[in-house]
């Protein structure tokens, strides 16, 4: 797969996610549905870490990906502003382009380190990964604006 496709893949996943959580407002930073469960702000830090964790496991970290959880949900957690979780979310998209513009075609196909995650899968698997579980969580914060009394756009329609 070319690089190109695997860039027009990661713009539609964040103009999904753009659209889809728009309906949230920094006033709505602090919304969990239920105690326990990521805040708004802290539900957006968490994709946009998980998008370095995919970037980082699969280009960049010697072993693949890291599996230290805690280290990445307390980081989520400590967000309190979802105008800092979006800011964070852009710079994760733009260096995951960045990433991915630089690979060869073959590069891309070459296996993940053996692991649990991914292992063995070719690197550009990740793309995919990340627009898994951005749509995953996207989704669940279309259900904080609901429960907010407000209704989300719909992600595949530009705003006219």
């Amino acid at each position: 797969m070319e690089p190109k496709a695997l860039l027009a893949a990661l713009d539609s996943s964040q103009q999904f996610f753009e659209r889809s959580t728009s309906a949230l407002t920094e006033a709505d930073s602090s919304y969990a549905p239920k105690e326990g469960m990521f805040s708004a702000a802290a539900s957006v830090m968490h994709v946009a870490l998980s998008i370095d964790w995919f970037i980082e496991g699969a280009f960049e970290r010697e072993g693949g990906f890291s599996m230290d959880f805690e280290a990445h949900d307390k980081e989520a957690r400590g967000c309190t502003s979802l105008a800092t979780a979006r800011a964070r979310l852009e710079r994760s998209y733009d260096r995951a382009r960045s990433v991915i513009g630089r690979q060869t075609p073959a590069s891309l196909l070459t296996p993940l380190p053996p692991g649990p995650v991914m292992g063995g899968a070719p690197r550009l698997a990740v793309v995919s990964g990340i627009e898994d579980h951005t749509a995953h969580h996207r989704g669940a914060l279309t259900v904080y604006a609901r429960l907010l009394g407000r209704v989300p756009p719909m992600p595949y329609m530009d705003p006219m």
